[in-house]
């Protein structure tokens, strides 16, 4: 399975996705932008996207709620290891109120994983964050391994994006 992900303005992005109503794709924004999410095993409809292969996978993708994605930069070196571990993490994340669906997506022409995960709320991600099973995933005893690794594993600063979803009843 892939994840091709485009960005450009909401009316563009919205014009793409309703001309392909049969295909899994998602319209979602935030303040500064408008992004497609397009996953399919097939290929994709956009002309220049980001290209992902998705590594790992829960839930299924929703046209409604709160999407996060935490961008990654991880070296060549590193991938092996990084993709290891959330192949092997504890799975607590699916068990949260409001969880829906999570994406492990290992980048085809960069160097950016995307951990992305979607909520029925902004608010379920927030409780998600303050919740004991983020502070298991998230200090799982490899926290001094990644700290000692850094180096070789991380190429860069990780950063998160937060959009909403917007359903075809809303546009």
């Amino acid at each position: 399975m892939n994840v091709y992900i485009t960005s450009g303005t909401y009316e563009f992005m919205k014009n793409k996705k309703d001309k392909h109503p049969d295909e899994n794709i998602l319209l979602m924004q935030n303040l500064e932008s408008a992004i497609l999410l397009h996953e399919t095993t097939g290929k994709t409809l956009f002309s220049s996207p980001r290209k992902y292969e998705v590594v790992d996978g829960k839930g299924n993708l929703q046209d409604h709620g709160y999407v996060v994605m935490n961008n990654i930069p991880v070296s060549e070196e590193g991938q092996p290891v990084f993709e290891h571990r959330f192949k092997n993490r504890a799975g607590l994340i699916e068990n949260e109120p409001g969880f829906v669906a999570l994406r492990i997506l290992r980048p085809l022409n960069s160097e950016t994983y995307v951990i992305l995960t979607i909520w029925e709320k902004q608010a379920d991600f927030m409780n998600w964050k303050k919740s004991s099973s983020f502070q298991k995933a998230h200090d799982n005893g490899t926290k001094a391994a990644v700290t000692n690794s850094s180096q070789k594993m991380f190429t860069g600063e990780a950063y998160v994006t937060q959009y909403t979803l917007v359903q075809d009843s809303e546009e």
